[in-house]
C-alpha cells in the first residue's frame, strides 16, 4: 500500500509543478502585454493517511502525537496579482493608465460590461474611445452646451474634425494714454443738408403763362381840335395816352401830344389810338399836364379808337400821376400760388427770358391753383405772385406784384423799385417752397438744382453708412414705404450713426455742445432735428465723433431693384473740438460670430485734481427689433493727479443679437485699468487683448488625472467631452478573465464600486501613457527553476518506487 501511495503522491507533484511551469509560461509569455496582471500557484496539502491519532498524555505517559501521511499536493489556487505595473510616457493622447486600483469600464458588442487595465483606447469611425477588440469605453457624457451629463453612462465620444465651438467675449482690455492736454471737448460736430421741400404741395407748371411786350400807343394818329365851349384854363398842355386792357392794366404811354388853348375853350383828341396787333385793350386812360407844367396826371378814361373832350369840367387827379418808368434789358419771370398767412408753393419753371427796350411786359393766362384733398396737405390757393430778375442779375428773382388767378398782368416797376427789401412787401423768390417737417413723407421730399426739383426717395431699401471720425461706420439699412415720414429718416440716421442721445446714469448726463453758428445762440444737444427746412444732425462732443455724410453714403434699392444714390448734399456749419482717442476692435458672439466695436474716448472735463474721459462705444453689428441703434455703451474713465487709473462708470458694453441665434446681449466689460492719464501730445487707445473666439474645430483632446475628457479646440478653447468613471471590487482576484485583457464581475468579486478618478479609493487616471505588466521575470525564472526541480524530484520518487515494487516482485525467485 506504502509504494502505490507513493506513486500517486509523486503525480500530484508532477501535476502541481506543470501548472506552475503553465502560469509561470503564462507569465513570461505575458511580460510585454499592457495592462497583464501576473498569476501566482498556490499550493495545498491534498489527502491525509492516518496510522495513529495519538494518545493524550496520563500519570505514566506524556501522550503521543498522531501518525499521518500525507497523500499529496493539490493546487489550492490560481491568484493573480493586481499589484501596480509600471507607468510608461506613451505619444497617443488616448492612451490611458491607472496609478492604483480600478478599472476602465467597457461596453461589449452584447452590452455586457467588462473591465480592463488595458488603456490602450483609439477612435473609431464614429469618434468613439473603443479597445483593441472593439468595446467602447464608459463615462459620463455631455450635452450641447459641453455639461457633463451624470445621467448614466455612455460610451465616450471625440468627434475631431467635426466639432465645433466659440466663446464669446467677456473682456476687453484696453491700452494707451487718456492725456489731460489739449481742449476739452465742449464743441460738437454739425452737419446740415440743403433745404428740402415737400413735394406735396403742388408748383405752378408755368406752360399757359405767355409772356409779351406790351403795346406803344401811337400818337402819330391822334389830332387835336379846340372849341371856345369850355373851361379849359388858357395856356400849353401835354397829353399821353395808355391802353388799357380788361383787368386795368396799362400799356407804355404814348408819345407827347401837346395843345395850346386860351382861356374858355375846351380841347378834344381825335382818333384815339387801339392795339395793332389786335390785343384786347378796350379803352385808353389819358394823362395831362397842369396849365404850363411838365408833370402828368390821370385825367379820363375814352374807348380805344374813338374821341376824348377835356372841356375843363373833370380836373386832373393830383393822386394818380402817369406812371413813366418803363424796362429795359432781358427779364425771365417765376410765378407761385400764394394765400395770404400761408405758405407760398415752389416756383413755376422760369418763364422767358423776354427782352424788351424801354417797354413793358404782360403776362397773361395763369394757372388756376388746385383745390387740396380733403385731407389736406397744402393751402387753398387763392392767388398768382410774380417773381422777376434783373437786368444785370439772372439768377436773382424778386417780386413783383400778387394777382388774382384770371387777370392780366403788365410789368413796369423798375429793378430799383423791386430790389429795395426795406420797402414793405417786398421780397425775394424763395426757391425752395415749403419746406420738410417731422410729419412729411419721406416720397414727397424734393431737392432742389437751380430751377428743378428732384424727388429723392421713393418706395425701397435706404441703406446709409456714414463716417464718424474719419472712420467708416457699418451699414444699416431703412424700410422706405409710402408712409415712411421724415422723421423715421432722421431717427434712422441718429441711431445708425451711433449719437449717444441719452445715459442710464442721471448723474452724468450725455454733454450738451457750444453752439458757435453765425446768428445763433443756446446749447446744442446731440441728435437730429429740422432747422429752417433742413435736416440737421448735432453730434457727440469730441473731434474723433465728429459725423460726415458725404455723397454716397445713402443708397436706395427700389421695389424694381434700380439703385439710386440720394444726395441732400450734407455740409458741416460748425468743425467738432475737443482732445479724443478711438479703437476699434473684433469681439466674439456665443455662434463665434466676430463683431466690430469702436470705443470714442473724448476728454470731457479736468480740474486740479482729475482728469475725466468720457467713452462712447459703437457696433454696427448690434441688432434690436425695430431699431438701427449702433450705440452699445458709454461711461466716465477717471485719473488722478499722477496720472494713475482710478475708475471708471458702467464699464459694461451690450450688443443686442436679436434676430441671430446667439445668446443676447453679448455683454462684456471693459478694463481701463492699463490706460495712462499722463500728459502727452495726442490721446491714445487700443485694445490689447479679448477673451472671446471665432468657431474652432476640435482637433485634440487630453486626459486629466480625474478622469477628465477635455477637447482641445482650434481656437484654443478647452471644453469638457466626458468624464472617464473607473470602479473597482473589495476582492479582484475573484474576477473572472475573459481573455483579451478583460475581465468580467465574478461571484466572489462583490459589487462594483464606480466613481471618478480619485474618488472611493479609486485610483487616477495618467493620459498618454501605459500601464506595463507587472510580470516579474526574475522571480518567475527562479520559480521556473523551482518548479523543473520539483518535477525531476517527483519524477525520481515515481522512479525509486518502481525500482522497489521490482525488487518486491523479484522476491520469489
Amino acid at each position: 500500500m506504502g509504494l502505490a501511495s507513493a506513486l500517486t503522491t509523486a503525480l500530484t507533484g508532477l501535476s502541481a509543478a506543470e501548472t506552475q511551469i503553465d502560469v509561470i509560461g503564462n507569465n513570461l509569455a505575458n511580460s510585454q502585454t499592457v495592462g497583464f496582471k501576473e498569476s501566482r500557484v498556490n499550493y495545498a496539502t491534498q489527502f491525509l493517511q492516518t496510522l495513529s491519532l495519538g494518545a493524550a498524555p496520563t500519570v505514566d505517559n506524556g501522550g503521543t502525537n498522531p501518525r499521518q501521511v500525507g497523500l499529496g499536493v493539490q493546487v489550492a489556487e490560481i491568484a493573480q496579482n493586481f499589484a501596480q505595473g509600471t507607468i510608461e510616457i506613451s505619444s497617443s493622447p488616448s492612451d490611458l493608465a491607472i496609478q492604483g486600483d480600478g478599472f476602465f469600464m467597457v461596453e461589449a458588442a452584447s452590452g455586457e460590461r467588462l473591465y480592463t487595465r488595458n488603456g490602450i483606447f483609439k477612435l473609431n469611425a464614429d469618434g468613439e474611445l473603443v479597445n483593441s477588440t472593439g468595446q467602447r469605453l464608459l463615462g459620463y457624457g455631455v450635452d450641447d452646451l459641453f455639461r457633463i451629463q451624470q445621467s448614466g453612462l455612455v460610451p465616450l465620444e471625440v468627434p475631431l474634425g467635426t466639432e465645433s465651438v466659440a466663446k464669446a467675449t467677456e473682456n476687453v482690455t484696453l491700452e494707451g494714454t487718456l492725456t489731460p492736454e489739449g481742449d476739452v471737448a465742449t464743441v460738437s460736430q454739425v452737419i446740415e443738408s440743403q433745404v428740402l421741400g415737400d413735394g406735396m404741395v403742388p408748383r405752378p407748371d408755368g406752360t399757359s403763362v405767355a409772356l409779351s411786350t406790351a403795346p406803344l400807343p401811337s400818337s402819330s394818329g391822334v389830332s387835336v381840335d379846340t372849341t371856345a365851349a369850355g373851361t379849359v384854363p388858357a395856356g400849353t398842355y401835354e397829353y399821353r395816352v395808355a391802353l388799357v386792357d380788361s383787368t386795368g392794366n396799362e400799356s407804355v404811354l404814348s408819345g407827347s401830344i401837346a395843345a395850346t388853348v386860351g382861356a374858355g375853350n375846351s380841347i378834344r383828341l381825335n382818333g384815339l389810338p387801339v392795339d395793332a396787333d389786335g390785343r384786347d385793350y378796350p379803352t385808353v386812360n389819358v394823362y395831362r399836364t397842369d396849365t404850363n407844367g411838365s408833370d402828368l396826371f390821370f385825367l379820363g378814361s375814352a374807348a380805344s379808337g374813338g374821341d376824348f373832350i377835356d372841356d375843363g369840367s373833370a380836373a386832373i387827379d393830383l393822386a394818380r400821376p402817369a406812371d413813366t418808368e418803363n424796362l429795359t434789358g432781358n427779364y425771365s419771370y417765376m410765378v407761385t400760388y400764394y394765400k395770404a398767412g400761408e405758405p407760398e408753393s415752389r416756383p413755376s419753371p422760369i418763364l422767358g427770358p423776354r427782352n424788351v427796350a424801354n417797354g413793358r411786359i404782360t403776362l397773361t393766362d395763369f394757372p388756376d391753383p388746385p383745390v387740396p384733398p380733403e385731407s389736406g396737405g397744402f393751402p387753398e390757393y387763392d392767388s398768382i405772385r410774380i417773381y422777376r430778375n434783373l437786368a444785370g442779375d439772372q439768377n436773382n428773382f424778386f417780386l413783383v406784384d400778387t394777382v388774382s388767378p384770371g387777370e392780366t398782368y403788365t410789368d413796369s416797376k423798375t429793378d430799383a423799385e423791386i430790389t429795395d427789401l426795406t420797402v414793405s412787401g417786398n421780397k425775394t423768390l424763395d426757391r425752395d417752397g415749403p419746406t420738410i417737417d417731422s410729419n412729411t413723407l419721406l416720397t414727397n421730399v424734393l431737392r432742389r438744382d437751380g430751377a428743378t426739383y428732384e424727388a429723392i426717395f421713393k418706395a425701397g431699401t435706404l441703406s446709409y453708412e456714414g463716417r464718424k471720425g474719419g472712420r467708416a461706420l457699418g451699414a444699416k439699412e431703412l424700410t422706405i414705404t409710402e408712409n415712411t415720414t421724415v422723421q423715421e429718416l432722421i431717427d434712422f440716421v441718429e441711431a445708425a450713426s451711433g449719437v449717444q442721445t441719452s445715459q442710464i446714469d442721471a448723474q452724468n448726463p450725455i454733454p450738451t455742445s457750444e453752439n458757435n453758428i453765425t446768428g445763433e445762440s443756446g446749447e446744442l444737444v446731440p441728435g437730429g432735428l429740422i432747422k429752417d427746412g433742413a435736416i440737421r444732425f448735432v453730434s457727440n462732443t469730441g473731434e474723433l465723433n465728429a459725423l460726415e455724410i458725404d455723397l454716397t453714403a445713402f443708397r436706395l434699392t427700389d421695389e424694381l431693384g434700380n439703385v439710386t444714390v440720394p444726395n441732400m448734399a450734407f455740409g458741416t456749419v460748425q468743425e467738432a473740438e475737443g482732445q479724443s482717442a478711438a479703437s476699434d476692435f473684433i469681439v466674439y458672439d456665443s455662434l463665434g460670430v466676430p463683431i466690430n466695436v469702436r470705443v470714442t474716448a473724448a476728454l470731457e472735463s479736468r480740474s486740479d485734481e482729475q482728469t475725466t474721459y468720457r467713452w462712447y462705444a459703437d457696433s454696427a453689428s448690434n441688432q434690436v427689433n425695430d431699431s438701427n441703434a449702433i450705440t452699445v455703451g458709454t461711461g466716465l474713465v477717471t485719473f488722478d493727479g499722477n496720472g494713475n487709473f482710478v475708475s471708471s462708470t458702467n464699464s459694461r458694453v451690450n450688443v443686442n443679437r436679436q434676430g441671430v441665434p446667439s445668446v443676447s446681449p453679448l455683454q462684456f466689460d471693459l478694463d481701463f485699468s492699463a490706460v495712462s492719464g499722463l500728459a502727452s501730445q495726442d490721446a491714445s487707445l487700443a485694445a490689447t487683448r479679448q477673451d472671446g473666439s471665432a468657431p474652432g474645430v476640435l482637433n485634440n483632446f487630453v486626459v486629466g488625472e480625474d478622469g477628465g475628457l477635455r477637447g482641445v479646440f482650434s481656437n484654443g478653447i478647452t471644453r469638457d467631452l466626458g468624464q472617464i468613471r473607473l470602479a473597482r471590487f473589495a476582492n479582484p482576484v475573484g474576477l473572472e478573465v475573459r481573455g483579451a485583457n478583460l475581465y468580467a464581475q465574478g461571484i466572489n468579486t462583490g459589487l462594483p464600486v464606480e466613481g471618478a478618478p480619485g474618488e472611493n479609493g479609486i485610483g487616477t487616471v495618467v493620459g498618454g501613457a501605459l500601464e506595463l505588466s507587472n510580470t516579474d521575470i526574475g522571480k518567475d525564472l527562479v520559480g521556473l527553476v523551482l518548479a523543473s526541480t520539483q518535477y525531476r524530484g517527483n519524477s525520481r520518487v515515481i522512479t525509486t518506487s518502481q525500482q522497489l515494487l521490482d525488487e518486491l516482485l523479484n522476491l520469489r525467485r
